[in-house]
């Protein structure tokens, strides 16, 4: 008995082992490390618009459309569609159905009927998978042997996935990603019915069901038409609440042909692609910045103007368009046709390296101002000029002697700008340049201040950052082409004083076509031109509404020609542009930006840019910096005693019954000169007589009476940056404006006889001066300490 007993023991205990390795066996296959079957197929990729269009759909390594898309975002219609239609018991057997395969045997090789292969959905996953010819019985089993190997290694989800996702749909279109998207335009999880039931039975037979016709519009042909009902007749003994979508198949059903998938935007696309492969990017939808509305409105706007300006020798053109307030390209034209071969209308413009003209003068004037060189109103000389071997010309060929920075700016005069950038230090144009990450820039010996007037190069793209940091006050962000790139804070090149100062300047340079259409309650433009040397290249770069624009004419095999100049080839262009697009979008606006805290504005003579003194007979006024901004009073407009019966400079003591005054210019001897030249006639002031103030109003300068000669101020630690100091002078009875200068920074303008408060922001010596409007000056030294 305990024989026997031990040997009952010893069955269980064998019969439990075999039990555990039955089901362990299958579960460790399962769990056994193994490539997802999405491995097996290579992906399109499609590229969206930033609204969710398709910009382009792309072979996959093996020239296919095939995109994957998850079980879950598939319709259930077509789930559905495609079991009831192939696979009915596909979720419980084994992954070979014995009874379809004796089936599809007696139906091909007995009754010698049309071939039957009798595959479930695993065995025809199987066949794509391993390539297998199932022609006959040998393939057909190798194909079974496979069919029962995924389902050891996969789950049925897994299965039917890829099924779905590897099926064929007629000529190289594998999936119903790309096979939604290619025929239908639109995401497998969006199909109506008529279109799902579609997709279901084209695998059986691929190579049909596109040829038919209906008014022009390709359709499903008759024979896929009527495989398509049977199937949606036995689909209502299933669902018979569709009963009611009966009326929707008997419309015809367009498909969209291959040869009309979406093909948008090639430049920017291939672009967006390029990028992916060098960052690894693996997505398949890859959804972008740009709007393809804006797209197709820039590209209607460079093929009619490029049309219409071929007798000008215009041939090709390229624009692009970036929302400053996430840095998105909304839009990229780069070239004029990008299937005309004769201007090589594949090359991307907007990539290309191109000689920029007088667009990067903006960014010069912005450094002068953020280094206390001058102010919008400053007065520059625009006469002949020589700096070192280096001796610039205007494009003119002229001189217009004095100029305001804004003058300069707007009129594009280039000795004023080689001017200011022979003075700039820390940065200079060249370091600003390269920090911004102007990308392949020679050694700054190479262009020395040649660079200021384009003699470097820059991409449209790189220089629309730069317009772009303009409008966003000072602050570079990098350029986007992806909807899912971070928006990064940037790096602060300029001051939001600066920017904002050039902004405004460029805001007053007239639109050269009309003056209607450059009314103030228009959206208002910020632009400037270039043109580089020889002729090869014509600029417009600028912003409007939450927009910068660059737009460049010329030839991509630097060709030049004399009619590509920035404001007669680029600038028509950009306002075609820029009219187009707001008036397609009446909402566009600026977005809102407040003005920088550290500006002011201050009175100016406009005949010289300075302070204001008592003879100045026009007074305007500029933004200025304070602390930073350099302004003095002016000494332009003087005043001579004249005897009334010479004509010639009194001597004193002055007889008011016989002398008068008389306000005359001084102008150096540089600016007069240019005055001669152009015939602009000036009242040359007379010489002024030996006699000690002969000719000159008398009159006491200033006298400060506050801070004390030879004090020192301490202040407490804790408030510095909020304790006030009074300045006072003493003025003579005919000075009634005061202006007050801190280390030659100009502090404000006060009455006479009214004090001016000023807060010291650190400690150490400061020089204090005080100037009347009569020119009249006094000085002295202040010492400012700390205490605990």
């Amino acid at each position: 008995m305990r024989l026997i007993s031990r040997l009952r023991r010893i069955k269980w205990h064998n019969a439990l082992v075999a039990l555990l390795l039955l089901v362990a066996v299958p579960v460790g296959i399962r769990l056994w490390p193994h490539a997802p079957l999405r491995a097996w197929f290579p992906s399109s990729t499609a590229v969206y618009d930033a609204d969710g269009r398709l910009l382009r759909l792309t072979l996959a390594s093996d020239e296919r459309y095939r995109l994957w898309v998850p079980l879950e975002d598939i319709s259930p219609a077509l789930v559905d569609g495609v079991l009831l239609h192939e696979d009915r018991w596909f979720r419980w057997h084994p992954g070979v159905s014995a009874w379809g395969l004796v089936r599809g045997a007696w139906v091909t090789y007995v009754r010698h009927g049309n071939p039957q292969g009798g595959s479930t959905i695993t065995m025809q996953l199987a066949r794509l998978i391993w390539h297998l010819d199932t022609r006959h019985p040998g393939g057909k089993f190798v194909q079974a042997l496979r069919a029962l190997q995924l389902e050891a290694f996969y789950s049925k989800h897994d299965i039917l996935e890829a099924y779905l996702n590897a099926a064929p749909y007629g000529r190289n279109v594998e999936g119903v990603g790309a096979a939604s998207l290619a025929y239908f335009g639109k995401a497998p999880s969006r199909l109506s019915l008529p279109e799902a039931l579609t997709l279901a039975v084209i695998p059986q037979e691929p190579s049909r069901g596109l040829p038919g016709n209906v008014n022009g519009s390709a359709v499903i042909d008759t024979a896929l038409k009527a495989s398509r009902d049977r199937l949606f007749s036995r689909w209502v003994m299933k669902h018979p609440t569709d009963a009611s979508a009966a009326p929707l198949f008997e419309l015809p059903l367009r498909l969209r042909p291959l040869s009309r998938l979406p093909f948008e935007a090639p430049h920017f696309v291939e672009q967006v692609l390029a990028e992916r492969r060098l960052d690894g990017g693996d997505d398949m939808r890859v959804t972008t910045t740009l709007d393809l509305g804006l797209q197709h409105s820039l590209e209607r706007q460079v093929h009619q103007y490029v049309q219409r300006s071929g007798d000008r020798g215009i041939r090709n053109a390229a624009a692009i368009l970036i929302d400053t307030r996430d840095m998105g390209i909304k839009a990229m034209v780069g070239s004029a046709d990008y299937f005309d071969s004769s201007i090589y209308g594949q090359v991307n413009g907007t990539q290309a390296k191109r000689s920029p003209g007088s667009t990067l003068k903006p960014f010069i004037y912005a450094l002068g101002f953020d280094q206390g060189l001058l102010h919008p109103e400053t007065v520059l000389r625009d006469v002949p000029s020589s700096f070192g071997p280096y001796t610039p010309e205007n494009f003119d060929g002229h001189f217009l002697g004095p100029v305001t920075a804004t003058q300069a700016l707007v009129r594009s005069r280039n000795i004023p700008a080689v001017q200011i950038a022979a003075k700039l230090a820390d940065p200079n144009l060249y370091q600003f340049l390269h920090d911004a990450g102007i990308s392949r820039m020679a050694s700054e010996k190479h262009y020395g201040l040649a660079l200021v007037l384009g003699g470097g190069e820059v991409t449209m793209q790189e220089l629309g950052g730069l317009y772009a940091m303009l409008a966003n006050r000072g602050e570079l962000r990098p350029l986007r082409t992806l909807a899912g790139q971070p928006r990064t804070k940037g790096t602060r090149m300029l001051s939001e004083e600066a920017s904002f100062m050039v902004m405004d300047m460029l805001r007053q340079n007239p639109r050269p076509d009309d003056v209607v259409a450059a009314q103030p309650s228009r959206l208002p433009l910020y632009w400037k031109t270039g043109t580089s040397w020889s002729f090869r290249d014509a600029w417009t770069a600028g912003s409007f509404g939450p927009y910068v624009l660059v737009v460049w004419i010329g030839n991509f095999d630097g060709s030049g020609n004399p009619a590509f100049v920035g404001v007669d080839a680029a600038a028509p262009l950009f306002f075609r542009i820029a009219d187009a697009l707001r008036a397609e979008r009446p909402g566009l606006a600026e977005p809102i930006r407040r003005n920088p805290p550290n500006l002011r504005r201050v009175p100016i003579c406009l005949a010289s840019g300075d302070l204001p003194n008592a003879w100045c007979p026009q007074v305007g006024s500029t933004w200025f910096i304070p602390g930073k901004s350099p302004i003095r009073v002016s000494t332009i407009h003087r005043p001579v005693v004249v005897d009334k019966d010479s004509g010639k400079p009194a001597c004193p003591p002055y007889d008011p019954e016989h002398t008068r005054t008389e306000v005359y210019e001084y102008w150096p001897s540089d600016l007069a000169r240019v005055f001669a030249q152009a015939g602009m006639a000036r009242r040359t002031p007379p010489p002024l007589p030996d006699c000690q103030g002969g000719g000159q109003l008398a009159g006491d300068p200033p006298r400060i009476t506050s801070p004390l000669k030879g004090s020192t101020y301490q202040i407490r630690v804790s408030h510095l940056g909020n304790e006030r100091i009074g300045f006072a002078a003493t003025t003579d009875a005919g000075s009634h404006t005061l202006y007050w200068f801190v280390d030659d920074a100009y502090l404000g303008s006060v009455a006479s006889g009214q004090s001016l408060m000023w807060v010291p922001e650190r400690t150490g010596r400061f020089l204090i001066r005080v100037v009347d409007d009569h020119g009249r000056t006094d000085s002295r030294n202040l010492s400012i300490g700390v205490v605990e």
